[in-house]
């Protein structure tokens, strides 16, 4: 029978693609429902609050994985046994989005609104994987991509003195 229930964010997929993505979304609805003790190891969590834990989880799986972890009845259990599964999605992801940041160059893209698009989504990834990402890193990584043959175009903007990233792509959107 198919899961009537709306999720409030996509179903946790058995290959795990989604997993670093779906962790923090679970955190957080976890958190907001006061659940967010009853997933950390030894934790005081009332059986009440390892219920409604384990419903929201559960209710979180793709199909398979809800048959796969069947007999897990503690929510500690099931999240330390899915981060076992899945964590090592940080080694895949990570490295292909330092390789993406390395190869971003802003000539790539027809607009800018595609160059920033990219940049957010690199940029997240590298977040969700623990590494930081600052807005100086943005704009570096950004005025680092133009032409070698137009020198005068980066300098001219680093002259201008942006701090924040999304004012540099303000004004490249009005320029373009």
């Amino acid at each position: 029978m198919t899961n009537l229930t709306k999720l409030d964010f996509v179903a946790l997929d058995i290959t795990g693609n989604n997993y670093l993505t779906w962790v923090v979304d679970a955190k957080i609805h976890l958190e907001a429902g006061n659940l967010g003790e009853t997933i950390k190891e030894e934790n005081s969590a009332s059986s009440q609050d390892r219920v409604k834990a384990m419903i929201f989880i559960r209710r979180h799986l793709d199909e398979g994985l809800k048959s796969e972890y069947l007999t897990v009845a503690d929510p500690s259990t099931l999240w330390k046994a899915l981060r076992n599964r899945y964590n090592h999605q940080k080694t895949v992801i990570l490295p292909r989005a330092h390789y993406e940041w390395t190869h971003l160059r802003i000539q790539d893209f027809k607009t800018v609104a595609e160059y920033n698009s990219a940049m957010f989504r690199i940029s997240y990834q590298m977040k969700l994987c623990g590494e930081t990402i600052t807005e100086e890193d943005m704009l570096e990584n950004t005025f680092s991509t133009f032409y070698a043959s137009n020198v005068l175009m980066p300098q001219q903007y680093r002259e201008r003195g942006f701090t924040k990233y999304n004012q540099l792509i303000s004004v490249f959107l009005v320029d373009e």
